[in-house]
């Protein structure tokens, strides 16, 4: 990946605005992309129908240029891919089963495993030698190694060393759900393949489904990005700001330079850059070369094409 121009990307849901939180995700891959002279990508995942709200898209898009982050090429909506998430559960083949379980059993099956010493809530492979009689499938789940079991390990330019065993700690994994809807980890992976993605820089809520995104993308052919997950903003009760915990969007729709004081730098500050700007043309001069010295505070050297 090294050799290749950098491709990053920013994927925001369009269940709401952007908040503090998903704007630190942004300016983070944002800066990314700009210091190592590549690519800055954006890409609506509404593929959860169900929680996408009329017109977050449009409003995330135009806040985005409102900070004056501006993308390269086109926008894309996973809605408009499902045809490559297809293609993929095809090529996936026998890796794949159908899965009749609900939710409710599923916990309840955690449950036990539980109760009888099991620290590791997965799924317990009800379905993966069939359906039982009389059982309709729900979801279709991606079917892990057993013996050997499937352990992933990668770097995190944040994390470090990350090393996770799926099959004890995850277990088979849903890629398309019971309500038809196509499962994240499946739709990222393909999404980022076809997008030619080197570089993914995301909040560390995801780290834990990266490994899941690794097995995907070995059996699907497709190469490794590299990873940097940066810390997630909470709020007063220690919980990820999301939309989901309350939070409040931070473009309300004053004038542009008002978003200087009251998201940027905020966000410049959460991501420990020291930035000090009277417009937002100053905010990204100043803030492209403050990141460029913390990836070198870090003993990384910024790669350029």
């Amino acid at each position: 990946m090294q050799n290749l121009p950098y491709i990053g990307r920013f994927a925001p849901s369009p269940t709401g605005p952007l908040h503090l939180g998903s704007l630190v995700a942004a300016m983070a891959s944002y800066l990314d992309a700009k210091v190592h002279g590549g690519q800055w990508l954006v890409r609506v995942e509404d593929v959860d129908r169900d929680r996408n709200v009329a017109g977050a898209d449009q409003h995330i898009l135009a806040s985005l240029q409102r900070c004056g982050m501006h993308w390269d090429g086109d926008v894309t909506w996973q809605t408009q891919r499902e045809h490559l998430y297809d293609a993929a559960l095809r090529e996936l083949g026998a890796n794949i089963y159908p899965c009749g379980c609900s939710r409710r059993e599923i916990a309840d099956s955690q449950l036990r495993l539980s109760q009888a010493g099991n620290p590791n809530l997965v799924y317990p492979g009800t379905c993966r030698n069939g359906l039982a009689p009389g059982r309709t499938a729900r979801a279709l789940r991606l079917r892990t190694p057993q013996e050997p079991h499937c352990i992933v390990h990668f770097h995190d330019r944040f994390a470090g060393d990350v090393s996770q065993d799926i099959t004890a700690e995850v277990g088979d994994f849903v890629v398309r759900r019971a309500d038809g809807f196509w499962a994240y980890q499946l739709a990222v992976v393909v999404d980022d393949g076809a997008q030619g993605i080197t570089d993914i820089v995301r909040g560390a809520d995801l780290l834990d489904s990266t490994p899941r995104q690794i097995f995907l993308q070995q059996l699907l052919g497709l190469p490794q990005p590299r990873y940097l997950h940066v810390p997630v903003v909470v709020n007063e009760d220690g919980e990820k700001l999301s939309k989901q915990t309350g939070a409040q969007a931070f473009d309300t729709g004053a004038a542009a330079d008002a978003l200087l004081d009251s998201a940027l730098l905020p966000a410049a500050r959460f991501l420990g850059l020291e930035v000090q700007a009277d417009s937002i043309d100053a905010f990204w001069r100043a803030a492209i070369p403050a990141w460029d010295a913390l990836l070198r505070a870090h003993g990384e050297a910024p790669h350029r094409p």
